[in-house]
């Protein structure tokens, strides 16, 4: 059977972030996102230009998607702490960001989201300490999530900030 003349972009960033978390950057060849995406090595190389441009570009896609997903869910969160955390909730689903990928962008990222936080949490100092505090504790918990069952919920830390 013959390959699809056109794959989406998004199922060659998949495949390319894919092999990263597996295998590190060493594990991206074309070859190897070729048979992961379904498209031809040739055709991958002529898209991106080389291996490092096409990491760069997965990438690139990776923090459009994160931040799409970040103002879908600042915009549905209500202003409320319940809110809060539910913010961070809807934002779990996509997992820890790839902050070493772009740390300009990271920085701006968690910048959007403890501001939305202190929005909901009472803006003023005490909401934006509680809001960076609540950040943190999130990433932490992502960060960590493999290594077994949750110990605190966000709910009772910020309970414990009160906020």
């Amino acid at each position: 059977m013959a390959r699809p003349r056109s794959v989406p972009d998004t199922v060659v960033h998949q495949a390319v972030l894919a092999l990263i978390r597996t295998g590190g950057e060493k594990a991206v060849t074309f070859s190897a996102v070729a048979a992961r995406a379904g498209l031809a090595a040739s055709s991958l190389a002529e898209r991106h230009g080389s291996v490092a441009g096409m990491i760069a570009d997965a990438r690139k896609g990776a923090w459009d998607e994160i931040e799409a997903a970040t103002a879908a869910a600042l915009a549905e969160a209500p202003m409320t702490a319940k809110g809060a955390i539910g913010l961070l909730k809807a934002l779990s689903a996509q997992g820890p960001a790839p902050v070493a990928a772009d740390p300009a962008r990271a920085a701006e990222w968690r910048r959007s989201i403890e501001s939305g936080l202190a929005a909901r949490l009472g803006d003023g100092p005490k909401g934006r300490e509680a809001a960076a505090i609540l950040f943190a504790f999130w990433q932490g918990q992502l960060a960590w999530d493999a290594a077994g069952p949750k110990t605190a919920r966000l709910k009772d830390a910020l309970r414990r900030l009160g906020a």
